[in-house]
């Protein structure tokens, strides 16, 4: 069984406060995972069952399996002569693989077929088939707008391997000596964690911290870039509904409402906002977003929305996008130079503590 393991830097919960995101929680079978309040996610590594979902659910891939990698699976399984995925075959749980990685799979593949046939007797099947057969719809609803011929089938294969892995935890303490505990020692610090039937709290490390600034596009997008530039593009590309897509999203400006805080593309963990050398601007690049809700969480007036529609051209022909346009401006307060889209004189911060005073000395503009 696979451990799971969290990049603190990686995650969401990290970048903000504000976040909201919990979807390793949800997707969680056995409540191994609890967010809560807390800043990041803590771990019960002894309920952890390896299964993955929370891996393939977490948008910035921040939860990773100690010994299942899915790009390191892609590439076997499209070598693999054979179309099955069985979790008794080639993967902890069918719902450890993404939409993205089912598509880039599916797309070069052809036929994909998912053995269904052991989650009746499964304990965590009461969310992981779930998200097997969400993941799965999503997928084909994808492959039929990008006008793909590519086919995902659930059938009740029960598969079963030839030789049987003993994964006792008893022989594995059995066979530690001294001669070879060298090479189990990361073996047994596992072991370990998983002994502990308490949640783990976890904290960002100084390398943690150095790494939160660093934009980081996932494994599975870059595979999935790769696998659409080798499939035919559309004779049409599609507006479908973005309320069916997890992974990515197309985004509005209220130009009204922005303040020009400049938080939303700071805090973006992929480089999906953007702006340019003097900030006088917000750009968008669907491709390159992980639909993480961050920049929503951060956005104090609401002014980033999700757009009700989704471009399936983003995928093949992918085109940055300008949300909104600033004034550059320099402060008469302060004499920095700020972005603005209103007439404002001071930047942000002093008409914050402008407010602040005139309140503080009870003077009014009326």
């Amino acid at each position: 069984m696979s451990l799971i393991k969290l990049e603190a830097s990686r995650c969401v919960r990290s970048l903000a406060r504000e976040s909201q995101c919990n979807k390793c929680e949800l997707a969680c079978p056995t409540d191994a995972i609890v967010v809560g309040n807390n800043p990041l996610p803590a771990i019960n590594f002894f309920a952890c069952v390896g299964c993955g979902a929370c891996d393939a659910i977490c948008p910035s891939e921040a939860l990773v399996l100690e010994n299942f990698k899915p790009s390191e699976f892609f590439f076997s399984f499209l070598e693999d002569e054979q179309n099955l995925i069985s979790c008794k075959k080639n993967v902890p749980c069918i719902a450890s693989l993404s939409v993205e990685s089912l598509i880039s799979l599916a797309v070069l593949k052809k036929e994909m077929i998912f053995d269904m046939g052991h989650c009746d007797e499964c304990s965590i099947a009461h969310k992981c088939k779930t998200q097997i057969i969400k993941s799965h719809e999503e997928a084909l609803y994808l492959l039929e707008a990008m006008q793909s011929d590519a086919v995902i089938k659930l059938q009740n294969v029960c598969y079963e391997e030839d030789k049987e892995e003993n994964s006792d935890r008893r022989g594995f303490f059995n066979s530690i000596n001294i001669n070879n505990f060298a090479k189990t020692k990361h073996a047994f610090e596992l072991e370990v964690k998983k002994a502990s039937d308490e949640l783990v709290e976890h904290t960002l490390q100084k390398e943690d911290i150095a790494l939160l600034k660093k934009k980081r596009l996932t494994d599975r997008r870059k595979l999935f870039f790769t696998a659409i530039k080798r499939v035919e593009k559309p004779s049409q590309f599609h507006i479908i509904d973005a309320n069916e897509v997890s992974f990515t999203s197309q985004k509005l400006m209220n130009e009204d409402s922005c303040i020009a805080c400049q938080m939303c593309y700071r805090v973006c963990p992929s480089g999906a906002l953007t702006s340019d050398i003097k900030n006088s601007k917000i750009d968008f690049d669907p491709f390159l977003c992980i639909k993480c809700h961050i920049c929503h969480d951060v956005c104090e007036v609401d002014a980033i929305t999700l757009s009700s529609s989704y471009n399936v051209k983003e995928f093949f022909a992918p085109e940055v996008q300008n949300l909104i346009s600033f004034k550059v401006k320099r402060c008469d307060e302060c004499n920095i130079i700020f972005s603005t889209n209103s007439n404002d004189k001071m930047c942000y911060r002093c008409k914050v503590e402008d407010e602040e005073a005139r309140e503080l000395w009870g003077i009014t503009d009326e």
